[in-house]
């Protein structure tokens, strides 16, 4: 294999992947399937458990480690040794520890097949023992599909398909609350490990007060939206294209009743790839139709509806810097501090939008530009990302 010399924060241009994409060495590498990590070694209680199930006639399988997320789950392709079923038979084991969200992936991924959305079809299950077996969508996820041509025909797809999760009843199923609380926490993770011990600045009593007062806007801002079933990760990595050309829904587990601008944010601003401020803008109103026209939410003017958007995206978005700098730091996997640019970029984008016109915002956006983004710019994984048609 030809060696290639450049350094892993590095961005590289590749053309089957999407454009618009932030797109690292590192990224290259694993999308390229050059880059071989330490793969596991097979569970043996997985083995055991998979020798029970194999489908008539099979005279047994090939396992191969799928790359995994965030999260200590295991990913094990399952190809099936069977001449009656042909060639090319899969499934999906996951081993996934008790620690993980079991009960409640089960109980989503029933919700959201009970409403016609695509989910992964179930095989089997053993919450005592964390294993799981799934229909297997394949390796194409939305996100290396999406190009300048192609992502409105595929945004368009993805935003039907929140639509119908937001025609779910949310008040009939017990799905968790997406309350202040549980927002100020996220809030809170920046504070706790993107500031002090990534970035290495202390945090004052006049910089907490300074991010309570920020926070409480935020909060105050996703409590008065319509609250709906939200995915809570709805991005171009967690939808699966399938063969019928359609697509399907995963990394549900955590789905919660919570403001109806949380998904859409999470796809349209997407911690993965970036777009023009003008086609987000766009594809948002065309949402905010379809959900008004369905008498899904209440009519709001579209000012009001895209101030939900971008506030609800600060949120994220700061939460996002705490949680890949978590999982730098803690986890060892260092590879998410090379996402961190495009949601720094995000955050600073929205807070120049309402600095002028709200002074919480204008204050917590003095003191992110004069100390945080300086040190920001010190670190070895910053690089600027202009985004395209900013406050258009």
């Amino acid at each position: 294999m030809k060696s290639i010399g450049f350094a892993v924060n590095e961005t590289v241009n590749c053309d089957c992947c999407p454009p618009y994409a932030v797109l690292t060495v590192y990224d290259f590498l694993a999308v390229h399937s050059f880059m071989n990590i330490d793969t596991p070694t097979v569970p043996a209680e997985l083995r055991e458990w998979l020798d029970g199930r194999r489908p008539s006639g099979c005279q047994g399988y090939d396992l191969t480690l799928v790359a995994g997320d965030a999260s200590p789950r295991q990913y094990w392709r399952v190809l099936w040794h069977c001449e009656e079923l042909g060639s090319g038979h899969s499934a999906m084991a996951v081993v996934s520890p008790s620690t993980e969200k079991n009960p409640e992936f089960l109980q989503v991924r029933a919700l959201l097949e009970s409403a016609s959305i695509r989910v992964p079809h179930l095989l089997d299950a053993d919450l005592k023992r964390g294993l799981l077996l799934l229909e297997d969508l394949g390796n194409d996820t939305l996100w290396p599909m999406l190009s300048e041509y192609t992502v409105d025909a595929w945004y368009g797809m993805a935003l039907a398909l929140l639509a119908t999760m937001t025609a779910i009843d949310a008040k009939v199923h017990a799905l968790p609350q997406y309350h202040a609380g549980v927002l100020q926490v996220e809030i809170y993770l920046f504070a706790e490990w993107f500031v002090p011990q990534l970035l290495g600045l202390p945090i004052d009593d006049a910089a907490l007060k300074c991010l309570d007062a920020f926070s409480q806007v935020l909060c105050a801002n996703a409590a008065e939206q319509p609250q709906v079933v939200v995915h809570r990760d709805f991005h171009s990595r967690n939808l699966m294209c399938l063969k019928t050309g359609g697509l399907a829904v995963i990394d549900f587990q955590d789905a919660v009743v919570g403001p109806v601008t949380y998904d859409p944010v999470s796809l349209l601003k997407d911690c993965y790839i970036h777009w023009p401020r003008t086609r987000q803008i766009a594809w948002l109103k065309d949402y905010q139709q379809s959900l008004e026209e369905r008498g899904l939410i209440p009519r709001v003017s579209s000012g009001t509806f895209a101030r939900w958007f971008d506030l609800m995206g600060l949120q994220r978005h700061i939460k996002v810097l705490g949680i890949f700098s978590r999982l730098a730091l803690r986890d060892g996997k260092r590879r998410y501090l090379n996402d961190l640019p495009l949601a720094l970029a995000y955050v600073e984008e929205a807070l120049a939008l309402y600095a002028s016109t709200e002074p919480i915002i204008a204050q917590f956006h003095g003191w992110f530009s004069s100390i945080v983004m300086p040190a920001c710019r010190a670190q070895a994984w910053y690089r600027r990302i202009e985004l395209h048609e900013i406050g258009t």
